[in-house]
């Protein structure tokens, strides 16, 4: 197996070596890996990869060599719920008509539901409305459906209809070597130009070279810094749940917005704004930058693009605690309005068709909170957008 993982990873173009190879069956032949999948990850993580930009190369390469082998890490164990609990039997598929006789409970209601749940349950549950089970209508668990619920244990969306989510969620890096076939959205992206000469004189200035020489009366060259790009951007991703559909798409994005912006920087969020961003999705829990020192680090005349699709629950744009991965002490639409007045030029690009925004209520009230500055990620949608940000 290990020599098909080490023929995979060279077919998918990341440059690993025999010395590489030999060095991770030495780290195995002494047990580093401890016996556990997860250990064996980081192991030949540490072993094979060189550079940080193949590691989204390398996880592909890796789930589809060792895909089915059990992971070291046991959420219900984290979670202080038995693994039994979470164990899928079967799951609950419901009528229209049974859907709509099922209540949400409220936020605060939900919340204070739950903590009662944990300190109550003693067994496992499957098919009910109340407990923490599988398979039922109650608003906690996995593989059953309510309107307005906390998942747990549960692999991967089904109705998209959790506000919070009790599992370890891994995002990945976009991957800034993408390029799209046709040049469209760099010509799209070139609207947003203020061309400037700086940096080092490099470039021939020919007419002062022939200006000089006339003067002189002999060879006198002149050179001149080049003219590029003065813009600054600051660019922020939403990365992970539902826009892993639309990843292709937004790469393309990142990769074309490397190539034409020279001051670009760039973050990642997730579903909205909130007090904390960062720039390497596998250390996103350990090393993140503040907003607050976000917002005074880059000037007002940066450039400010958010990327998302905006369809999340409600409660995580209008609600303290209602982010769906972790307890935030103020509404998203706190940060995001912060935001605007801080970056007076701001635009939001939506990789959902436009056509289906009015079936998502988040996506409306982040166009209201942007003040209709959200364009849908297409090459006109592009153009408005950075036509927007030349006002």
């Amino acid at each position: 197996m290990l020599i098909n993982f080490f023929a995979a990873l060279r077919e998918a173009q990341i440059p690993v070596s025999l010395r590489e190879y030999l060095t991770l069956c030495e780290a195995l032949s002494v047990d580093l890996a401890d016996k556990s999948v997860e250990e064996f990850y980081f192991l030949a993580r540490a072993c094979l990869v060189k550079d940080e930009r193949n590691l989204d190369k390398f996880d592909r390469v890796f789930g589809q060599t060792f895909k089915g082998l059990e992971s070291g890490v046991d959420l219900a164990e984290k979670a202080a719920i038995p693994e039994e609990w979470l164990k899928k039997l079967a799951e609950k598929f419901l009528t229209d008509e049974e859907k709509k006789q099922i209540e949400a409970l409220g936020w605060d209601k939900l919340m204070e539901t739950l903590k009662k749940r944990l300190e109550e349950q003693k067994e496992r549950h499957q098919g009910g409305g109340k407990w923490i089970g599988t398979a039922g209508t109650s608003p906690f668990g996995a593989y059953g459906y309510n309107p307005e619920g906390v998942r747990i244990g549960q692999d991967g969306n089904r109705n998209f209809r959790a506000v919070k989510v009790w599992d370890k969620r891994e995002f990945k890096d976009l991957d800034g070597d993408e390029e799209l076939g046709p040049r469209n959205i760099k010509i799209a992206l070139r609207r947003l130009r203020k061309l400037a000469r700086t940096g080092a004189a490099e470039e021939l200035d020919l007419e002062g070279t022939i200006g000089a020489t006339a003067r002189q009366g002999f060879l006198d060259v002149k050179l001149r810094p080049e003219r590029r790009n003065a813009v600054k951007v600051l660019l922020l991703l939403d990365i992970g749940g539902s826009m892993d559909w639309h990843i292709q798409q937004v790469e393309g994005l990142f990769a074309a917005a490397r190539s034409e912006f020279k001051h670009l920087e760039h973050f990642y969020f997730h579903n909205c704004l909130y007090e904390g961003v960062w720039k390497n999705n596998q250390r996103r829990h350990s090393e993140r930058m503040a907003t607050w020192d976000l917002l005074h680090t880059f000037p007002h005349d940066y450039k400010l693009i958010l990327v998302g699709d905006a369809a999340m629950s409600p409660y995580e744009i209008m609600t303290e605690g209602g982010s769906v991965e972790h307890y935030n002490a103020e509404a998203g639409k706190v940060w995001l309005e912060r935001a605007l007045q801080c970056w007076p030029h701001t635009v939001w690009l939506n990789p959902t068709p436009h056509e289906h925004w009015r079936y998502t209520q988040s996506i409306g009230m982040i166009e209201r909170i942007m003040e209709n500055r959200m364009f849908p990620l297409t090459l006109e949608g592009i153009e408005g957008a950075m036509k927007e940000l030349t006002r």
